[in-house]
């Protein structure tokens, strides 16, 4: 299901698409193709989709090895009219933490861990964990311009 809607105001107008995703492997690319074409109609800055889409690979990755289902991703961007700055928020809900990790992780070595967070913590200007009624968030925001 995907969805999409704008608000507009005097100082500031933000688009949001939302659409859920398989909780599979597959979610990880069909994300960042979904996140590139949907930002890129958006006139983001290409620079700025480029880091989109490498959080959202992240953070997808993230939901399918290590919550339950259903996964969904949420992009948003804030243009501000009056100072022209624009944010893009990140955000991916799952169905709160698996028993045990996806079958990627579970065959990963203990190094090869970790740095998903590092990654997402250097492109944004802020990021963060949240609750949900049935499972979690994660998100970040990053500049667009």
């Amino acid at each position: 299901m995907t969805h999409w809607y704008a608000t507009s105001s005097p100082a500031v107008r933000t688009d949001v698409y939302v659409c859920e995703l398989e909780h599979r492997a597959v979610a990880v690319a069909v994300a960042r193709r979904t996140a590139r074409t949907v930002l890129s109609g958006w006139s983001v800055p290409e620079e700025a989709v480029h880091d989109a889409v490498l959080v959202v690979s992240e953070l997808v990755t993230n939901a399918v090895e290590h919550a339950l289902p259903p996964v969904a991703l949420r992009l948003r961007l804030r243009r501000g009219e009056v100072d022209g700055t624009a944010i893009i928020r990140v955000e991916v809900t799952d169905g709160g933490p698996a028993p045990r990790h996806g079958a990627w992780a579970a065959s990963c070595g203990p190094g090869e861990h970790g740095r998903g967070a590092a990654i997402v913590d250097r492109l944004g200007v802020g990021s963060g964990i949240g609750a949900r009624s049935r499972g979690g968030a994660r998100w970040a925001e990053l500049l667009a311009a």
